[in-house]
């Protein structure tokens, strides 16, 4: 697993602040059994709307 820089834990701290959910940490994407990618952080955001 590749380091963490000195942001990644504000980053991660602040998203979960404003309501997203921290879904994979890393977030791994096989392309092929020879190509495997890690992002640093698979979030997600419910989107709420509102109805007069």
């Amino acid at each position: 697993m590749s380091r963490k820089d000195k942001f990644h834990d504000a980053v991660k701290h602040a998203l979960e602040k404003d309501g997203w959910l921290i879904t994979h940490d890393p977030f791994t994407i096989q392309i092929s059994e020879a190509v495997k990618l890690k992002i640093d952080l698979g979030a997600e955001n419910a989107i709420a709307a509102q109805r007069d």
